[in-house]
């Protein structure tokens, strides 16, 4: 049954990712926001619920090492596997907005993740703060990023309560097939002699990060690069700020060893930092005539090749 779990979950999130991203963009063009906007929120917090049911559940029912792993695994996998393995099949254009705004506050909160849990407790009111802090987020994001010219708005597909729809059923869809892929393919790996950690950090981590890969890949193979990069970006700082930040609200998540996930966070934070390192925009900076367009960047092939070995190197450390 493990086996037909993960095979089923698998065909489902395909299904999940395909109608979440044409339901997501036709939003955005219904209501002529940004996809980066669209990207950041429905599409990130859609893709990041099963995160936030694996360690909301985990958290209250006293397993705090899957609780945290499964939001630093599944941070560490949106950077190093997805955008490493997506930019590698499709270079993804970055708006610069991205660029100066999220992604420093991705680095900020990552190591404020690091300072809280030190003591071995993330308490009720860290939480809170956290929670505080996305809504905080949210609204700045949707204030913030600038509207796309009308000339650049397709016309919309369906009528904006279609696309709601699509949108739910597709985030539906996404959070039983993560669910199913994730009781299969942890019901493998403890049949193998795996770890709790390891199986947090690693095959829980990937089955809820799954929802982000077929998303971001399906958005960047649409060429819809502002979906693909908002979805990441916009779901890890979901995942540290909701995620963790509901759990700990509703059950403070303590009695784990802060020796153990030390080395995690640290490269949680590098990926991050990779990844704003990738896609600085170095040439367009040497060769500013040939790159008059200042709001977008890149990320290349190159800088994907170089992430996604990241995290590989990772995951063979673990083993």
């Amino acid at each position: 049954m493990d086996y037909l779990y993960t095979i089923g979950g698998l065909l489902l999130l395909l299904a999940g990712g395909d109608y979440l991203v044409n339901g997501a963009v036709d939003i955005a063009n219904r209501l002529k926001i940004s996809p980066l906007i669209v990207g950041m929120t429905i599409v990130a917090f859609g893709t990041s619920a099963p995160e936030l049911i694996v360690s909301l559940e985990a958290a209250i029912t006293g397993h705090p090492e899957i609780s945290l792993g499964n939001v630093i695994g599944s941070n560490i996998a949106n950077i190093g596997l997805i955008l490493g393995l997506t930019a590698l099949i499709l270079p993804l254009a970055v708006q610069k907005v991205s660029f100066t705004r999220d992604m420093p506050f991705l680095i900020m909160i990552s190591v404020m993740l690091f300072a809280v849990m030190k003591d071995g407790l993330v308490s009720r009111y860290e939480g809170i703060m956290f929670v505080l802090l996305i809504i905080c987020h949210t609204i700045w994001c949707i204030t913030q990023t600038p509207k796309p010219e009308k000339e650049e708005i397709p016309a919309p597909k369906y009528s904006i309560v279609m696309a709601l729809i699509i949108t739910v059923t597709a985030i539906a869809a996404l959070a039983i097939g993560s669910d199913l892929l994730i009781d299969g393919a942890s019901g493998i790996a403890r049949n193998w002699g795996i770890s709790e950690r390891v199986i947090a950090i690693t095959i829980v981590a990937f089955g809820t990060s799954v929802p982000e890969l077929v998303t971001s890949i399906i958005a960047a193979a649409k060429k819809d690069a502002d979906i693909a990069i908002g979805n990441i970006i916009g779901s890890n700082i979901f995942n540290i700020l909701f995620v963790l930040g509901t759990s700990a609200s509703i059950h403070p998540i303590s009695n784990y060893s802060f020796s153990t996930f030390k080395v995690d966070l640290l490269c949680m934070i590098a990926f991050a930092v990779a990844l704003i390192i990738g896609i600085f925009p170095f040439r367009r900076m040497i060769l500013k005539k040939q790159y008059p367009d200042a709001r977008y960047s890149s990320l290349g092939r190159i800088s994907g090749a170089i992430i996604l070995a990241g995290y590989i190197a990772y995951i063979v450390m673990l083993f």
